[in-house]
């Protein structure tokens, strides 16, 4: 599907707002602020630019994972599809920008995180532990091995960010 790509860097400036449809989709949707930074020539000084303020919309798995993870005042990166919607309020027209999320994640420039990969095991004979993961992950050698940064592997996904 064609549709114009768009990446923010900013902010999350609401709360991170779930709602889900009448058909039992997750649906999460927040706004993000991102404002320009310049260096003025005379004074040396940095100083704020132009401002923009955008909905996203995540759905689904997504959706679930984005309000474990994030929340109002996270720095954030959001990667996807820009759309416009017209509307009339009173006797005006008007038109809101939301981008539809293909990736949502904290900006780590501005702070670190712990991410937690989400596994699924749909299908598979291999024995798996309580939270869903392959049994053979249990042995930490083999951890230590398969990883070649030495972290951990663990079950349900989530990210934390901590600003810094």
């Amino acid at each position: 599907m064609n549709g114009t790509q768009i990446t923010v860097v900013g902010n999350i400036v609401d709360d991170v707002v779930v709602k889900p449809t009448q058909n039992g989709d997750s649906r999460v949707a927040f706004r993000v602020g991102s404002t320009e930074r310049y260096q003025d020539r005379e004074t040396k000084q940095w100083v704020d630019g132009k401002k923009l303020f955008i909905g996203v919309v995540c759905w689904r798995e997504q959706a679930d994972n984005v309000a474990a993870s994030l929340q109002k005042g996270d720095p954030v990166i959001v990667v996807g599809k820009l759309a416009s919607h017209q509307y009339v309020r009173g006797e005006e027209n008007r038109i809101n920008f939301e981008i539809t999320a293909q990736s949502v994640g904290p900006d780590l420039s501005r702070g670190s995180a712990t991410f937690t990969k989400r596994r699924r095991m749909s299908g598979s004979s291999m024995p798996a532990d309580a939270d869903g993961l392959p049994a053979m992950y249990e042995d930490e050698s083999y951890v230590a091995e398969g990883d070649p940064i030495g972290g951990e592997l663990v079950g349900a996904g989530h990210a934390s960010a901590q600003a810094g």
